[in-house]
Protein backbone atom coordinates (compact mmCIF):
# COMPACT_ATOMS: atom_id res chain seq x y z
CA UNK A 1 0.00 0.00 0.00
CA UNK A 2 1.41 3.40 -1.35
CA UNK A 3 1.57 6.24 1.72
CA UNK A 4 2.08 4.55 4.42
CA UNK A 5 1.22 6.08 8.34
CA UNK A 6 1.35 9.56 6.96
CA UNK A 7 -1.40 8.96 4.53
CA UNK A 8 -4.06 7.79 7.31
CA UNK A 9 -3.11 10.72 9.75
CA UNK A 10 -4.46 12.67 6.85
CA UNK A 11 -7.81 10.77 6.08
CA UNK A 12 -8.41 11.45 9.68
CA UNK A 13 -9.06 13.68 12.13
CA UNK A 14 -6.68 13.86 14.63
CA UNK A 15 -7.52 13.59 18.21
CA UNK A 16 -8.48 16.71 20.11
CA UNK A 17 -6.18 18.11 22.74
CA UNK A 18 -7.85 16.95 26.20
CA UNK A 19 -7.78 18.72 29.69
CA UNK A 20 -4.67 19.39 31.37
CA UNK A 21 -2.54 19.86 27.85
CA UNK A 22 -0.95 22.75 26.65
CA UNK A 23 -2.74 24.99 24.14
CA UNK A 24 -0.85 25.38 21.54
CA UNK A 25 -0.19 29.13 20.49
CA UNK A 26 -1.65 30.53 17.41
CA UNK A 27 -1.55 34.19 15.75
CA UNK A 28 -4.36 34.29 13.06
CA UNK A 29 -6.19 37.18 11.06
CA UNK A 30 -8.62 39.11 12.65
CA UNK A 31 -8.78 41.64 9.81
CA UNK A 32 -6.97 41.67 6.40
CA UNK A 33 -5.01 43.90 8.77
CA UNK A 34 -4.87 42.80 12.38
CA UNK A 35 -3.74 38.95 14.21
CA UNK A 36 -4.58 37.90 17.17
CA UNK A 37 -2.67 35.48 18.86
CA UNK A 38 -3.65 32.87 22.15
CA UNK A 39 -0.09 34.55 23.99
CA UNK A 40 -1.93 38.30 23.65
CA UNK A 41 -5.23 36.61 25.57
CA UNK A 42 -2.97 35.17 28.12
CA UNK A 43 -4.38 36.25 32.01
CA UNK A 44 -7.96 35.31 31.26
CA UNK A 45 -9.87 32.25 30.47
CA UNK A 46 -10.35 31.96 26.92
CA UNK A 47 -12.72 30.25 24.88
CA UNK A 48 -11.86 28.82 21.24
CA UNK A 49 -14.88 28.24 19.38
CA UNK A 50 -13.82 26.22 16.04
CA UNK A 51 -16.65 25.48 13.71
CA UNK A 52 -16.98 24.17 10.17
CA UNK A 53 -17.91 26.97 8.40
CA UNK A 54 -19.14 30.66 8.00
CA UNK A 55 -22.89 30.84 6.36
CA UNK A 56 -23.65 27.06 7.37
CA UNK A 57 -27.44 27.07 9.27
CA UNK A 58 -26.08 25.02 12.44
CA UNK A 59 -22.86 27.35 12.80
CA UNK A 60 -24.86 30.44 12.44
CA UNK A 61 -27.22 29.31 15.10
CA UNK A 62 -24.26 28.15 17.50
CA UNK A 63 -22.40 31.48 16.91
CA UNK A 64 -25.65 33.54 17.26
CA UNK A 65 -26.31 31.43 20.68
CA UNK A 66 -22.64 32.63 21.67
CA UNK A 67 -23.49 36.26 20.65
CA UNK A 68 -26.33 36.17 23.04
CA UNK A 69 -24.62 34.56 26.06
CA UNK A 70 -21.49 36.35 25.58
CA UNK A 71 -22.48 38.79 28.56
CA UNK A 72 -22.24 35.79 30.88
CA UNK A 73 -18.60 34.82 29.58
CA UNK A 74 -17.72 38.40 30.24
CA UNK A 75 -19.17 37.68 34.07
CA UNK A 76 -16.33 35.29 34.38
CA UNK A 77 -13.81 37.07 32.47
CA UNK A 78 -13.82 35.00 29.76
CA UNK A 79 -12.85 35.97 25.84
CA UNK A 80 -14.16 33.99 23.31
CA UNK A 81 -12.56 33.05 19.96
CA UNK A 82 -14.36 31.41 16.47
CA UNK A 83 -12.46 29.89 14.01
CA UNK A 84 -12.92 28.53 11.09
CA UNK A 85 -11.01 27.82 7.97
CA UNK A 86 -13.10 30.86 6.07
CA UNK A 87 -11.05 33.27 5.17
CA UNK A 88 -11.35 37.13 6.72
CA UNK A 89 -13.41 38.88 4.12
CA UNK A 90 -16.18 35.86 4.51
CA UNK A 91 -15.74 36.19 8.40
CA UNK A 92 -16.12 40.12 8.04
CA UNK A 93 -19.38 39.72 6.06
CA UNK A 94 -20.79 36.85 8.26
CA UNK A 95 -19.89 38.80 11.65
CA UNK A 96 -21.63 42.16 9.91
CA UNK A 97 -24.66 39.98 9.38
CA UNK A 98 -25.18 38.07 12.09
CA UNK A 99 -23.94 41.44 14.12
CA UNK A 100 -21.48 39.38 15.74
CA UNK A 101 -19.40 40.60 18.59
CA UNK A 102 -16.52 38.52 18.96
CA UNK A 103 -13.33 37.84 16.77
CA UNK A 104 -13.51 35.53 13.84
CA UNK A 105 -10.26 33.93 12.98
CA UNK A 106 -9.49 32.91 9.95
CA UNK A 107 -7.53 29.34 9.71
CA UNK A 108 -6.79 29.28 5.97
CA UNK A 109 -3.93 29.54 5.14
CA UNK A 110 -2.01 27.36 5.31
CA UNK A 111 -5.52 25.71 5.49
CA UNK A 112 -6.55 24.14 9.18
CA UNK A 113 -3.17 24.50 10.35
CA UNK A 114 -4.08 25.65 13.73
CA UNK A 115 -7.18 23.05 14.16
CA UNK A 116 -4.68 20.78 13.28
CA UNK A 117 -2.98 21.37 16.19
CA UNK A 118 -5.61 21.15 18.41
CA UNK A 119 -6.84 17.67 16.71
CA UNK A 120 -10.19 18.90 14.77
CA UNK A 121 -9.24 19.80 11.57
CA UNK A 122 -11.35 17.45 8.89
CA UNK A 123 -8.89 17.27 5.77
CA UNK A 124 -11.45 15.54 3.50
CA UNK A 125 -14.18 18.19 3.92
CA UNK A 126 -11.28 21.15 4.67
CA UNK A 127 -13.06 22.17 7.32
CA UNK A 128 -12.62 22.05 11.20
CA UNK A 129 -14.74 19.79 13.67
CA UNK A 130 -17.14 21.40 15.37
CA UNK A 131 -15.11 22.06 18.76
CA UNK A 132 -15.30 23.58 21.66
CA UNK A 133 -12.04 24.03 24.06
CA UNK A 134 -11.93 26.65 27.33
CA UNK A 135 -8.49 27.81 28.10
CA UNK A 136 -7.63 29.12 31.89
CA UNK A 137 -5.52 31.82 32.41
CA UNK A 138 -2.16 30.15 32.76
CA UNK A 139 -3.14 28.35 28.83
CA UNK A 140 -4.13 24.95 30.29
CA UNK A 141 -7.03 23.56 28.24
CA UNK A 142 -9.14 23.20 31.05
CA UNK A 143 -12.20 21.73 28.65
CA UNK A 144 -12.56 20.05 25.28
CA UNK A 145 -15.95 18.49 23.36
CA UNK A 146 -16.37 18.11 19.94
CA UNK A 147 -19.36 18.12 18.78
CA UNK A 148 -20.96 16.71 15.91
CA UNK A 149 -21.20 18.64 12.62
CA UNK A 150 -24.95 18.78 12.37
CA UNK A 151 -25.59 19.80 16.22
CA UNK A 152 -25.30 22.96 17.88
CA UNK A 153 -23.47 22.52 20.90
CA UNK A 154 -25.37 24.83 23.19
CA UNK A 155 -23.50 27.01 25.92
CA UNK A 156 -23.71 25.22 29.19
CA UNK A 157 -20.64 23.15 28.96
CA UNK A 158 -18.76 26.27 28.41
CA UNK A 159 -20.74 28.12 31.27
CA UNK A 160 -19.84 24.81 33.58
CA UNK A 161 -16.19 24.62 32.67
CA UNK A 162 -15.86 28.54 33.50
CA UNK A 163 -17.92 28.09 37.06
CA UNK A 164 -15.59 24.94 38.01
CA UNK A 165 -12.34 26.84 36.84
CA UNK A 166 -13.76 29.86 39.16
CA UNK A 167 -14.45 26.91 41.83
CA UNK A 168 -11.07 25.61 41.47
CA UNK A 169 -9.55 29.07 41.99
CA UNK A 170 -11.58 30.45 45.12
CA UNK A 171 -10.68 26.57 46.41
CA UNK A 172 -6.69 27.21 45.76
CA UNK A 173 -7.02 30.96 46.82
CA UNK A 174 -8.55 29.69 49.89
CA UNK A 175 -6.29 26.98 50.93
CA UNK A 176 -3.04 29.40 49.93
Amino acid sequence: MKGGPDMADQSHPGTPLQPGQAAPDFSLPATPDQHLSLSEMRGAPVILAFYPADWSPVCGDELALFNEVLPEFHRFGARLVGISTDGVWCHAAFAGERKLHFPLLADFEPKGEVARRYGVYRPQEGIAERALFVIDSEGVIRWSYVSPLGLNPGADGILDALDDMTARAHNTGAAA
